[in-house]
């Protein structure tokens, strides 16, 4: 596969910082360079999630979990674009774009990050999820255009169906178990992803994934040939 003489995208998705690496370095090379990406299908995520942020809009921050600062969720699924990323003291050509679920305005002056999850996976952990929140927080307090402020928290705002509920046409509907998972600022690692992340990008197109089921089925598919 010959390397194109840029890449069709410069703009890194705070989500491949989480599952990209992990899942298929190869796959991850050929969206960035060639902006082809294996088709998925999940119907009712976008739809949750919408309701989701919806649900929080306007919502005072200790009313979510009694940990967070004195605030107010003012802002919901807008798009954030980072400055150019620097890694080891050299400015990449890459930037950090992404849309953010859920941002507060605290008291102090200071902005307060959520991202929402329905999910009932035992992955929805602080440290899984830290390089993508991280990302956006990097976006907020270095952005392309306009003033920077500080992220003070970040966490994984979490809803695990549990129950159906209703006893109507116009009332069913699902009950959820509910839970906020405080996801610690680690901005050297972050550093060390992204440049990780970078390296990845900038090499030649990797082996495929061991574990990457787009490349096992592409292996098997052309093998019938």
């Amino acid at each position: 596969m010959i390397k194109p003489a840029k890449p069709a995208r410069e703009n890194i998705s705070p989500s491949d910082l989480t599952f990209g690496l992990s899942t298929c370095k190869r796959c991850l090379w050929i969206k960035y360079w060639y902006k082809v990406i294996m088709p998925g299908a999940f119907p009712l995520v976008g739809t949750m999630a919408a309701l989701q942020e919806e649900h929080f809009q306007g919502a005072d921050m200790p009313t979510i979990d009694s940990s967070l600062r004195p605030g107010t969720v003012t802002k919901w699924g807008e798009w954030v674009k980072s400055k150019p990323l620097v890694v080891n003291g050299v400015e990449t050509r890459w930037r950090i774009l992404g849309k953010y679920d859920l941002v507060s305005t605290n008291e102090d002056g200071t902005i307060g990050l959520i991202d929402c999850k329905v999910s009932d996976s035992q992955r929805d952990t602080g440290q899984f999820y830290s390089p993508q929140l991280e990302a956006y927080a990097y976006s907020l307090e270095n952005p392309a255009a306009g003033k920077g402020q500080t992220v003070a928290s970040m966490g994984l705002l979490v809803w695990k169906p549990t129950h159906a509920i209703g006893a109507s046409v116009e009332d069913y509907g699902f009950g959820v178990f509910q839970k906020y998972i405080p996801v610690e600022r680690d901005q050297e690692n972050f550093l060390k992803v992204i440049g990780e992340f970078i390296t990845v990008l900038e090499g030649e197109l990797p082996e495929p994934g061991a574990e990457c089921a787009t490349c096992n089925y592409l292996v098997a598919r052309n093998a019938l040939n």
